[in-house]
């Protein structure tokens, strides 16, 4: 929260013979900006300290006869006002023009003169400011006519590329990296003339976040390998958006020409991101345009003669309507001795409006609550815990975690999953002094750049570590502390009742942070199967006629539904005839096998997809939806902040979810009460959340002993930010710069291995094979990347918590 300064710390400057009152210590070039005075900067940020390296925004600083003046020109970007200084800029001031205007020409001695090729080109500070505060002409010639020129580019990375003769030196680009993102590989280096940008031998500028240096260099110094010499600053139509990768909902600008994405900028929203994305969120779009996007509905035919199953084939939107309504009311009345009902899978990429139309088609036109978000491993106790402590709810903001004195993580790893959080983190550590502690099997580098205090957690272990940290004099939660549970606690028994009853006995505030941009919003909208849109639990009568009245239908379904788990188990044992998929992996899914079996067992399946994928290939009807440029919609981040954003392109070949969900119902012979984004959330403002008791009863956990065979492991895992997912396909560079998949074993083990440099997992799915690194794990644990070998360690290994064998393999 922001107070309002005392009197006290206010003092009156004026600036070009106007008076103004800033609080102490603002930086002179502030101060002007608050008169309307535009000083001329490059080395200047306001989210980086300052520096004073470019010299460009120099002013006169007169004697006032109250000795604040002085003799030369200063860097208005260093130095902080005082009481009764009198400051003169360009404006005023023939001193500070001339300074101004010398120094641009020293920028420009050896500044290349390419602004035709350059990708910064017609938004260059350097190119404006020449214009507006240089001299027509220059003074001096480079040392024989010359400028000197270096090789080119230079990779810092795989994605970001340097020019190195078009750099002003201003550092802002190795400021962020020290100060905001905590990856000081880029520095630099050589002194006096010869002083540029470099990296360490043999470690490249490896950061989730490196794609910020860009945007914020003021000269084309820095270029992505994506679209470098793509596109024309002037070519381009901007439209501002929400990031779609995460729950963190940080603000985005797309650049677009001709119906196609050129690259995506980091938004300016204070209150979440700042100027700040990942590398992720800034260039993972080209997924969208891969060569296996859906363009048309798929039909599949069905021999009338022996009732085999033919091959898809297009089909009129009209045709696939009818041909899924047909389906799914034959799979939910269900056949004579077999099973009948739908289960729906939605997972978490949705925008809430899609979430809410899935939600409503479950329960108005295929009658069920069998109905889960949740394509991922989870609890019976999750789902309570959601209900009771996260939908509707607001706790914990971007603010309060800058301003908490303690913040804990526990099933959470921010740098991977949620960037905007970790960056926040960061500048709570460092501005405010917040204290971080991770329930985690190790130190990880986030955790590292985070200076935080690792409480060492076997895999599995995190009930208990919870129940530890109440008595934890060392800890010292309170009222201003934040716990921040991640999704991956829901496979632990027990964790997440004990992060509530944590919460509840030291007065800490408590968040859940998921991975995915649509999770929180499915959650608000009811896509689960004890819990109905705004908050109302299945379990409440007065709750179900409530939503029925606002749905004009005469009742919903009374009794919980099955979760992802169930709805699977259900349609492979013949109990669920039917299948409703929108934009789920099997791979995404927690027992992959189970769900591939569970498709072959299905009696019809319709799936609302991207782009192709196993699911779209098993089933009946296939309905091409469209990605989050091509609709408008809303995510709601995981604090519980809605985002809106506008479609960036208008294309005829796709359909939200939600409008294609409409057309079904409309042929099932039941309307939904939209067809467009706008009219889903009207209908979404006017269910409204629920203000009866939305918590179910909390199950009791089903606390299991756990018991260790020797030579075993548990196995602790979670994804990282660059990984085998879908929605990074189509971007090299970007997957290129992604951390390598290792195995982590404790430092006992590994001596053990006797340099081996590779190991060998075995777990109940299977085996794989990583490089293998010493870590400072709990001696029973193990740790490999998530979704980075093969189809994933879900797939191949075994699932986070269970037990696996390590075995040695030598080069």
């Amino acid at each position: 929260m922001t107070t309002t300064p005392e009197k006290t710390d206010l003092v009156t400057v004026t600036i070009d013979g106007i008076q103004v009152t800033v609080p102490k210590d603002t930086l002179v070039i502030r101060a002007a900006e608050q008169v309307g005075v535009q000083i001329p900067r490059f080395c200047d940020h306001p989210l980086l300290a300052p520096v004073g390296a470019c010299r460009q925004c120099l002013v006169e600083i007169p004697d006032a006869g109250n000795g604040r003046g002085m003799p030369k020109p200063q860097a208005s970007c260093t130095i902080p006002v005082a009481e009764g200084m009198v400051v003169n800029t360009q404006i005023t001031s023939a001193v500070a023009d001339k300074a101004q205007q010398g120094q641009m020409e020293f920028l420009l001695i050896n500044h290349p003169l390419d602004c035709p090729v350059c990708d910064k080109g017609g938004e260059c500070p350097l190119q404006n400011q020449a214009m507006s505060n240089g001299r027509g002409e220059s003074r001096f010639s480079a040392t024989g006519g010359v400028k000197r020129t270096f090789p080119k580019p230079i990779n810092i990375s795989a994605q970001i590329l340097l020019d190195r003769e078009r750099c002003i030196v201003c550092q802002r680009c190795t400021r962020f990296a020290s100060e905001i993102a905590g990856d000081p590989f880029i520095a630099l280096v050589e002194r006096g003339a010869q002083q540029q940008i470099g990296i360490a031998p043999d470690a490249p500028f490896l950061s989730y976040f490196s794609g910020n240096t860009i945007q914020i260099c003021p000269v084309g110094a820095l270029t992505s390998a994506d679209y470098r010499f793509r596109s024309r600053p002037f070519d381009l139509v901007s439209t501002p958006s929400v990031a779609e990768h995460d729950a963190c909902g940080s603000a985005i600008r797309v650049d677009h020409r001709r119906g196609k994405v050129m690259r995506r900028l980091a938004g300016n929203d204070p209150e979440v991101n700042e100027e700040w994305i990942t590398d992720k969120d800034r260039f993972a779009f080209l997924y969208a345009r891969q060569a296996d996007r859906l363009t048309h509905p798929l039909v599949r035919d069905i021999d009338k003669a022996d009732g085999s199953r033919g091959e898809l084939r297009p089909a009129s939107w009209p045709e696939a309507f009818a041909v899924a309504a047909r389906g799914l009311a034959a799979a939910r009345h269900g056949t004579e001795g077999g099973g009948s009902g739908v289960g729906v899978l939605t997972g978490g990429r949705l925008i809430a409006e899609d979430a809410y139309a899935y939600s409503k088609f479950a329960r108005v036109v295929l009658g069920t609550n069998d109905i889960d978000f949740r394509a991922r491993p989870h609890s019976e106790e999750e789902a309570a815990f959601l209900a009771a402590e996260v939908v509707l709810r607001m706790p914990v903001t971007y603010t309060d975690l800058e301003q908490a004195s303690t913040v804990v993580l526990a099933g959470f790893e921010p740098e991977d999953e949620a960037g905007s959080v970790f960056l926040r983190l960061r500048k709570a550590t460092a501005h405010h002094g917040t204290r971080v502690v991770a329930l985690a099997p190790y130190t990880s580098r986030g955790l590292k750049k985070l200076d935080g205090r690792l409480v060492p957690t076997s895999a599995g272990a995190e009930r208990d570590a919870l129940l530890a940290l109440a008595d934890d004099a060392e800890t010292g939660l309170d009222a201003t502390s934040v716990i921040l549970v991640g999704e991956r606690l829901a496979t632990v028994p027990g964790a997440l009742t004990a992060a509530a009853d944590l919460a509840r006995t030291t007065g800490a505030r408590l968040a859940w942070i998921p991975r995915r941009a649509g999770d929180r919003g499915a959650l608000e909208t009811g896509c689960l199967p004890n819990l109905l849109p705004g908050g109302r639990p299945v379990s409440d009568a007065a709750a179900r006629v409530d939503a029925a009245t606002a749905w004009g239908v005469a009742s919903v379904p009374d009794r919980a539904g099955r979760d992802a788990d169930g709805i699977i188990a259900a349609v492979a044992a013949g109990e669920l005839s039917g299948l409703v998929v929108g934009g789920v992996e099997i791979d995404d899914l927690p027992d992959p096998a189970a769900a591939r079996e569970a498709l072959a067992a299905a009696q019809f399946v319709v799936s609302l997809e991207l782009r192709e994928t196993e699911v779209t290939r098993a089933a009946d009807v296939v309905f091409p939806v469209a990605p989050v440029t091509d609709k408008a919609g809303m995510f709601v981040t995981w604090e519980g902040r809605p985002r809106t954003f506008d479609a960036v392109f208008a294309n005829p070949g796709s359909l939200p979810d939600l409008r294609i969900l409409a057309g079904i119902a409309e042929e099932s012979g039941t309307s939904l009460g939209f067809r467009t984004v706008d009219e889903a959330r009207r209908q979404m403002n006017e269910v409204g959340p629920w203000d009866g008791d939305r918590a179910p009863a909390t199950p009791e956990p089903k606390i299991k002993q756990r018991r260790l065979a020797r030579n075993k492991f548990w196995l602790a895992s979670w994804k990282q930010m660059l990984d085998n997912g879908v929605m990074l396909h189509g971007d090299s560079a970007l997957l290129a710069t992604a951390r390598p998949a290792v195995a982590r074993v404790p430092q006992a083990t590994y001596d053990v291995l006797a340099g081996a440099t590779h190991v060998t997992l075995t777990g109940d799915r299977g085996a794989i094979t990583l490089p293998v690194e010493p870590a400072d794990l709990p001696d029973d644990t193990v740790w490999v990347p998530a979704n980075n070998s093969g189809d994933g360690v879900l797939a191949d290994l075994a699932s986070p918590g269970s037990a696996v064998t390590v075995k040695a393999v030598k080069a």
